[in-house]
């Protein structure tokens, strides 16, 4: 996870700060979220599996799942219709924030990194305080699972 904190960058209301993971819950749960692989959807065009974490199988919460489907973009290639699904997938791993009342507003969106490279942000606001979380070189990491 250190490697991925060195490319975190975290503003809160408009304020930049040090990603200081060991001390907020909410920036540990979303890195998880995003960064732990969801178990594949029957639709999800795979190869080898459906890969995903065993202990959803376990969930006492009929369709609780934990991660994202990210990883399943790491052979795509960078077209629009990539960022579209990365946000996406990233939508749907948050998702939980918003059910289990953690927050109240969750976005996500998915931009270009440099020439070749995919980044995320996600702003979580809860009890009226706003933390925008920005994962760089997103694409790197992907290809590197």
């Amino acid at each position: 996870m250190t490697a991925l904190v060195q490319d975190l960058s975290v503003i809160v209301d408009g304020v930049a700060g040090s990603p200081l993971v060991d001390d907020d819950p909410l920036i540990r749960a979303v890195i998880i979220s995003l960064f732990t692989w969801r178990r594949a959807n029957p639709d999800d065009q795979v190869d080898g599996g459906r890969q995903g974490w065993w202990g959803d199988a376990a969930s006492g919460v009929n369709g609780d799942r934990i991660g994202s489907r990210l990883w399943l973009l790491g052979r795509e290639k960078m077209l629009p219709e990539t960022f579209s699904r990365a946000a996406e997938y990233a939508r749907e791993s948050l998702q939980w924030l918003i059910d289990d009342q953690v927050a109240s507003v969750v976005e996500v969106s998915a931009e270009r990194y440099g020439m070749a490279g995919l980044a995320l942000v996600v702003r979580v606001t809860r009890a009226g305080k706003t933390t925008e979380l920005r994962f760089a070189d997103v694409w790197q990491r992907l290809n590197n699972l």
